[in-house]
């Protein structure tokens, strides 16, 4: 225990030295989580809106002002042709048009029927549907000349708000524990390579397992500062609530915490250059866990093939569980998937590097 203490002793002097090292460590995930928490925003707000109403009665007036008092929509004015808007959307100076018919008014109460337009710039289908939606929703308010009204009441469950931002810590968590964990621990065992000293270590009395183990020992001690600071930041900054169990969620983050260190030693064992370990554990790992994890695309709209790809993915299971407990204040039970898979990860990478490891380099 003496030895292996030593070695964890070691390993921590080379981190705490090497003060680019540990900016990356611990400064990386506060930017990170800052930037994608604000810039990463899913609302459509500041919707640029212009008005073609050849009718220019009491009902269109009336629904443009329902339209200019919602605090989503910039209005921009009136115009006169449809050609007019389209050489504004092909400028891209304006988002939506609403075009209203001939006699607007006149056939809403002689047929209980008119016909309304949303012309939306859906270069961005996303965007372009978000907008075309809430017109809609406005629009469907105002029923002036029915004897009866439906009210519909919705109710939005965890996030009521519709804050992106509840969507996006979860997997800012995932990919920033997995990318950091991963890197540094493979670098630093493979920078031993490099300069020699790997050798050394392994004639040590200490078997090869205790010498991997020693050196990713200080990555979990300042991972689990980068994981408090992402937690602190997410609730005080961002506004995202921890509506669950905060031991459970801490508890299951330290279980990741070990999968990506364990996927950064298996990683260092394969590669014999600090360059190469920086591209397999940063952009080799950074893609699949952008797209496959559900972070940013929903699994359940992928391709089968893809889905079960992401399964193989690790954040995929982690961001899961993080929802369940974080957002939704879930229990342990219903986290039981996520959490076995993960540990089932973690002794697969943990043996397969040991097992990879060799003596004599």
């Amino acid at each position: 225990m003496k030895q292996f203490l030593s070695f964890v002793h070691k390993e921590f002097y080379h981190i705490l030295r090497d003060g680019r090292t540990m900016l990356i460590l611990l400064g990386m995930p506060v930017v990170q989580i800052l930037l994608f928490g604000f810039a990463i925003n899913m609302e459509v707000q500041h919707i640029r809106t212009v008005i073609f109403d050849p009718a220019q009665d009491a009902a269109t007036r009336d629904i443009t002002e329902r339209l200019t008092a919602n605090p989503y929509f910039h209005m921009q004015g009136y115009v006169y042709s449809s050609d007019e808007i389209n050489k504004l959307l092909q400028r891209g100076e304006t988002d939506v048009a609403i075009v209203y018919e001939q006699n607007f008014n006149e056939n809403l109460v002689h047929s209980k029927k008119a016909q309304l337009q949303i012309i939306a710039d859906a270069s961005n289908p996303n965007t372009g549907t978000i907008v075309a939606g809430y017109v809609t929703a406005i629009v469907g308010e105002y029923h002036p000349h029915i004897p009866y009204r439906i009210e519909v009441e919705n109710k939005l469950l965890y996030n009521p708000e519709m804050k992106s931002a509840y969507t996006f810590v979860p997997g800012i968590m995932g990919l920033v524990l997995m990318i950091i964990c991963a890197i540094m621990t493979s670098i630093s065992i493979v920078r031993e390579k490099e300069r020699g000293t790997m050798e050394v270590l392994l004639t040590s009395p200490l078997k090869p397992g205790t010498v991997l183990i020693s050196k990713t020992v200080p990555y979990l001690a300042l991972s689990f500062i980068n994981l408090i600071t992402i937690l602190l930041l997410s609730y005080f900054v961002l506004g995202v609530p921890i509506q669950g169990n905060l031991a459970l969620l801490v508890a299951v983050s330290v279980l990741f915490i070990f999968l990506s260190l364990s996927l950064g030693l298996l990683i260092s064992t394969l590669v014999q250059t600090q360059v190469t370990a920086v591209l397999i554990s940063g952009i080799g790992l950074m893609m699949p866990t952008l797209i496959l994890s559900g972070m940013i695309f929903p699994i359940g709209n992928m391709p089968e093939p893809l889905q079960w790809v992401s399964s193989a993915v690790p954040a995929r299971w982690y961001i899961a569980a993080v929802k369940k407990v974080m957002i939704e204040g879930l229990g342990f039970t219903h986290v039981v998937k996520e959490v076995g898979i993960l540990t089932a990860m973690v002794v697969f990478l943990i043996g397969a590097s040991i097992a990879k490891i060799k003596n004599r380099l």
